[in-house]
């Protein structure tokens, strides 16, 4: 009975794994989406591994009203890097600040590595980051079982330092690694695949 059990919990996580897709933006539809599921995505994130326990992760949710003031905060960051470089437009600037409209869930994805009494890391920037990476792997499964869908948007403002002073992040160890966009897919996510496994492991005896 007990490896029936188990072999039932490996093949449901399987599935989940296996079933998780990346949908961006355009993907997602606008209805909102209940507190409870994002907590229960949120909670699985909070079991991730760390080394030394030190719990790097930290996320801010944005949903309703807040989204403007997010949008407006990526309008500035690009505004800041486009007019350093002499190529500024409104047009861009005016879609930074709509993004977070028609998407319902917002929530940035921070690194605030823990520090001895002298403020320096207790660990590695390379390893708090990665301990963040599994645990927004872990939400991000977890979403997609409770049939919601979403996407870590990792480039340009979604970085900016600017943006993670407004997220709450600080210096100078804090570090912005992101958004994860999170909402009801607007259609059925594709098939996933993969190349064989033998083309990316080694066995050594």
């Amino acid at each position: 009975m007990e490896n029936e059990t188990n072999t039932n919990a490996v093949e449901t996580l399987l599935a989940a794994i296996k079933n998780r897709r990346s949908r961006g933006v355009a993907r997602l539809r606008p209805d909102s989406v209940p507190q409870a599921l994002i907590a229960q995505a949120l909670d699985a994130a909070d079991w991730a591994p760390s080394h030394g326990e030190t719990e790097p992760w930290r996320f801010v949710v944005y949903t309703g009203a807040a989204r403007i003031a997010l949008g407006e905060a990526f309008a500035e960051a690009y505004r800041r890097d486009a007019e350093a470089d002499g190529d500024f437009k409104q047009s861009s600037f005016d879609a930074q600040r709509e993004r977070t409209h028609n998407v319902p869930v917002w929530i940035s994805i921070g690194m605030q590595p823990a520090t001895d009494a002298s403020g320096a890391m207790k660990m590695t920037v390379e390893e708090e980051q990665m301990a963040v990476a599994c645990a927004v792997q872990n939400l991000h499964l977890v979403a997609c079982a409770e049939g919601l869908a979403g996407m870590w948007l990792s480039k340009g403002v979604f970085r900016d330092p600017g943006v993670a002073r407004f997220v709450g992040l600080t210096e100078p160890h804090g570090r912005l690694l992101g958004f994860f966009v999170l909402g009801f897919p607007a259609n059925p996510a594709p098939n996933g695949e993969r190349r064989p496994l033998h083309e990316k492991v080694r066995w050594v005896d």
